[in-house]
């Protein structure tokens, strides 16, 4: 018994120094990504001139009278604001931060973690990725290596290094987990997203700090929190840019001071269950071409509204924001693969890319009969009358809405009067007689797929029917 009891003992000690061996060897691995960490990330304090007269004239325009608070004069008031920044080249001095750090300021000071302050040069500024390089003369400054954020598992172990709150707490170490990958539409649709998503802690003042594997890589640059509220303070949702999309802005900025990126030329959209049902095919990956650019790539090769977009230059498309972010990281004049489903079958298309305009009108230059259906719609034959009626472009093609019934699923879908239906389905849609058809054998699934123009905004919609 007392030898039975003595081997039980021996083993607890044992497996109890195992564990407790290992906690340490774990304590010191944040332990030291942090000391190598800290001197390569820098705090960042921007100052901005604001002219008082400026400020006096807008508070006059927005509250109809003339006020000037006390200790304030006519001339300047400075102002500054609190951020991060990562240097990744300590031979030329360049550092990484957010645009919207550095956007539109008059003076930038970088504090190292010896407390040395220089005043920095931006080399380039992207505000579609909210990324900045900056540049300091500086010497017997540390760096950070950039890690491949390809790499990056959810649930892996992630720290984060900034300036959170004030200068006084420069250098905040948090430590926190991934906690998904590829988030977009955080910013705003006209981003270019593809967030690494992390529980470390990220607080005003941490954008444009590094996010950290535990190999003391540079993964991410810190940018973006969701609060759930008012309050500007961290609930454990936080957004990196990954390490690979920063190495390609990094390297344009620094090369061009700009970035250059390819275009497609295809309006895109979601691919969500009803849908998916609606057109008949199996999965819910890939983007749902909603129209098509005039005179772009996408015409050029052949892709044609409707199509679903599976894959592009041999990699499969998970959302329309992961196929905005490969098509605007590949090369101009680069010839891509592009795999759709169309009518449910697979079709490969050659697309020569091109680089994305500047112009805004070439970027979204697009493409007498009654009868009322059963969801609520009246629609007929487009002629000269309507045309004119509802400010319908000639080229375009189609039955346009003349009525539509209150409390129907085509009201509460938002169709409208003067929208243009092109599509039922797959099946492009030219006279009224044959958009009743086509809705006749639509509603057996108790779902209509639509394809809709309104003004210069083409789109999909599925109406759910009651079965």
């Amino acid at each position: 018994m007392k030898k039975t009891i003595l081997i039980i003992w021996s083993i607890f000690v044992l497996n109890g120094s195992i564990v407790l061996s290992a906690q340490n060897q774990f304590q010191h691995v944040f332990a030291d990504v942090a000391e190598k960490a800290n001197p390569a990330v820098v705090t960042i304090v921007t100052d901005k001139i604001i002219k008082m007269d400026q400020f006096h004239k807008e508070f006059e325009d927005y509250f109809g009278w003339n006020f000037i608070p006390p200790g304030m004069n006519n001339g300047e008031r400075r102002t500054n604001a609190l951020g991060s920044g990562v240097i990744v080249d300590s031979d030329k001095g360049y550092l990484l931060t957010n645009n919207h750090v550095v956007a539109d300021v008059d003076e930038i000071t970088v504090r190292l973690l010896d407390k040395r302050e220089f005043q920095a040069k931006v080399i380039g500024t992207d505000p579609a990725s909210d990324l900045a390089v900056l540049q300091i003369d500086a010497k017997n400054i540390t760096s950070i290596p950039l890690g491949n954020s390809d790499q990056i598992r959810v649930g892996e172990w992630v720290v984060a290094v900034g300036s959170p709150f004030s200068t006084n707490l420069s250098h905040t170490v948090t430590v926190g987990i991934v906690s998904a990958l590829g988030r977009s539409n955080i910013i705003g649709n006209n981003k270019y997203e593809d967030f690494i998503q992390t529980d470390a802690a990220i607080n005003p003042g941490n954008s444009g700090g590094a996010l950290l594997n535990l190999e003391g890589e540079l993964v991410g640059i810190n940018t973006a929190i969701a609060t759930g509220g008012i309050e500007r303070a961290n609930r454990g949702v936080g957004f990196a840019i990954p390490s690979n999309m920063v190495k390609n802005v990094m390297n344009d900025l620094i090369e061009n001071g700009f970035v250059q990126r390819a275009w497609l030329g295809v309006y895109i959209q979601d691919l969500d269950d009803a849908t998916a049902r609606a057109l008949e095919i199996e999965t819910r990956n890939g983007a749902l071409v909603g129209d098509v650019v005039v005179d772009s790539p996408a015409e050029k090769a052949g892709i044609e509204t409707g199509d679903v977009i599976i894959r592009f230059n041999n990699l499969d498309i998970r959302d329309p924001s992961h196929l905005k972010n490969e098509v605007s990281s590949s090369d101009p004049e680069k010839k891509v693969n592009v795999e759709i489903l169309r009518n449910g079958r697979n079709k490969l298309l050659k697309v020569i890319l091109e680089e994305l305009p500047k112009d805004n009108l070439v970027l979204s230059k697009s493409k007498t009969k009654t009868d009322e259906t059963g969801i609520g719609l009246r629609v007929q034959d487009i002629d000269s009358s309507l045309r004119e009626r509802y400010g319908i472009d000639r080229s375009t093609k189609g039955v346009v809405v003349t009525g539509v019934l209150q409390n129907s699923s085509a009201s509460r879908a938002g169709i409208k009067a003067g929208d243009v239906i092109t599509r039922v389905g797959t099946r492009k849609v030219t006279r009224a007689k044959d958009f009743q058809k086509f809705v006749q054998k639509a509603e057996k699934n108790h779902m209509i797929l639509l394809h809709l123009r309104s003004g210069d905004v083409a789109r999909f919609l599925t109406l759910q029917l009651d079965k």
